[in-house]
This record gives C-alpha cells, structure tokens and sequence, in this order.
C-alpha cells in the first residue's frame, strides 16, 4: 500500500453549534449524523443545513454514539456519569428503552452502540461508576454485548476502556478499541458470538484510540484523543500517521499522568488542543466515498476533508431518515 497522508489545513469546519460530536454517522444522501448532548441527534445535511431531533422528556440523554436501523431509526448509547442503557428514537420524537440492564443489574455508562443486522453490538468502557478511574494502564473491565433475537449477553470482557467496534468488510472479525489500554483487539466472529481476543495492534505512548472506521483497501484508520491523531492500519499491522494535530508539550504530559495513574483523576479530556480539539470519530462519505468526516469531542463543528482512500461503506450507508419533527 502507498503511503497516505492528509493535510490538516486543507480540511473545513462542517456544522456549527454541536454538542459534543463524538461520534459521526453518514449516509449516502450526504446527511451526517452526530450526537447531542441536548438530549437527542443532530443532522447536517449536505448544504449545511441543520435540524435538531430533541425529542421532549429526553432532556437527561447523554448520547456518546449513534447507530442507524434499516427503518430509519436511531439507537444511541447513553453516557451520563452515573447511568447507561440504549435507547431508540424515531424522527417523530418517539423513543423507547432497548436494553437498560443486564443481569439484572443496570447498565453502566455505555459508549458505543453498532447495528448489523438484526444485532446490535454494544460497548461499555468499565463497570466502575463513575467512569473516571478507569483511565489507568492495567485497568481491564471493559466489556462487549451483543443483542440479539431479544437475548443480551456479554461476548468479550476484561478489556482496556472499550471504546468503537467495527465488523471488517470481510466480515471475519469484531475489532474492539481499547482506549487506555492503548491498543486495538480483535475477535474472530462465529455463530455464537465470538472467538478468543488477539491483540491486533499495541499503539504505546501518545496514542489513545477512540473511533475506527475500515476503507476500501481493507485499511482500519482509527482516531487519537489528546494528540489529534488519525492513523491507518494496515491489514499487515503496519500504522501510519496520516493526520496529526498535535501539541506535543500537552500530549507529554497526558503520558506521564496516564504512566503514574494520575490521570484518573485529572481533566485533560475536558481540554480542547489545537484545532480538532480531541478528535474522536471518522466517517466516510461523499459519492465517491473519499470525503472524510472527522469527529472532535469539544468542538461545536466537526472537521471534512478529503481522502486519497475511498472508505467501505458502513451497513447504514443506503439508510434513509426521515425528517425530524420530534423537537423541543
């Protein structure tokens, strides 16, 4: 594979007045979708064109993530400090609880949120409540649920902060990040559920993953919060740096508070470096599927430019969503 990289000066603002985008979803008709700390879902539209679905008695949500349904509706992962679950929501501001417990117990603040089918993989990063002290080298209680027929179970455990799950176009592998586990599993997909974990890359210092998205080539790019970093993996594991944002005196010091355990209790995730202040998510759109979308945790925009790459297109990618009209 040739060498890819992207210039962040050539990339544009994209929306305007977002709540906390973390996660960007886009479909084929140009619409993006991101989440709103509001209570709900933000879509700008290709022209840039906005509208807010915020549907009245959501005002608690606190949506990390969003997945598209084959009908047009949404699941969301809710992320408050003290609560989690996944919620769907239609365009008419109609919602309803899809899996707030497991167990028996409720579920923790749960990240990510993954349709496939009739399957919805679910990520929670720690079952430590509030979250917080888990942002520390060896902490490994992160899991992955999988939905399906009605039937809820944990299919991977003991995970570094689990964060975005992937399904590669070969559909051969569940690919996990592990945020401060610094590093991205992988688990070979079978009929009942899942194979044993292998550790698909060790990032090390200045590399704390967040979002992944796969392109045509087979490539897995994947984000960097802290240092504003986008990578590509290569399928023979090689990673390149293919965008960086990057202060690197301020990165220095999250890897020494990570190192000492200090970053638990510290807010470098609250500070907003640079330009993409905390880049998080990746989406491919466009026609040609070579338009890149990134997402950035502390900005009221996210960031487009283009790819030398086209991406593979996500299961949602022929989805149409209505209009929204349940709004507040």
């Amino acid at each position: 594979m040739k060498p890819i990289s992207i210039d962040l000066t050539e990339s544009r603002p994209f929306g305007h007045d977002l709540y906390r985008p973390e996660c960007v979803v886009v479909c084929r008709d140009g619409s993006v979708f991101v989440p709103d700390w509001r209570g709900g879902i933000t879509r700008v539209r290709s022209n840039g064109a906005q509208e807010r679905l915020l549907p009245s008695g959501l005002e608690w949500l606190r949506p990390n993530s969003l997945t598209i349904l084959e009908d047009g509706s949404f699941v969301v992962a809710h992320l408050a400090d003290h609560a989690g679950g996944v919620y769907r929501l239609w365009a008419d501001g109609s919602f309803e609880p899809v899996l707030t417990a497991l167990e028996g117990r409720p579920l923790p603040p749960t990240n990510f949120v993954l349709a496939d089918g009739d399957d919805l993989w679910i990520s929670v990063s720690t079952r430590v409540v509030p979250r917080f002290p888990a942002r520390r080298p060896g902490h490994l209680d992160g899991y992955v649920v999988v939905l399906r027929g009605g039937d809820a179970r944990v299919v991977a455990d003991c995970l570094g902060f689990t964060n975005e799950v992937r399904i590669d176009p070969d559909r051969r592998y569940l690919y996990v990040v592990e945020t401060f586990a610094r590093r991205i599993s992988r688990y070979p997909l079978n009929q009942n559920g899942l194979g044993r974990q292998e550790v698909f890359v060790e990032l090390g210092e200045g590399h704390y993953p967040d979002g992944i998205a796969f392109d045509a080539e087979g490539a897995l790019w994947a984000t960097s919060i802290f240092s504003n970093r986008l990578l590509r993996i290569t399928p023979d594991r090689e990673v390149v740096r293919v965008l960086e944002d990057c202060d690197a005196d301020f990165v220095a010091s999250v890897d020494r508070d990570y190192a000492s355990g200090r970053l638990a209790e510290l807010g470098h995730i609250d500070m907003a470096p640079r330009t993409l202040g905390n880049l998080s998510s990746i989406a491919f759109g466009g026609e040609d599927l070579r338009t890149l979308y990134l997402g950035c945790l502390l900005k009221g925009e996210i960031r487009v430019t283009r790819s030398p790459v086209a991406g593979h297109p996500m299961p949602h990618w022929d989805v149409t969503v209505p209009p929204f009209s349940g709004t507040r």
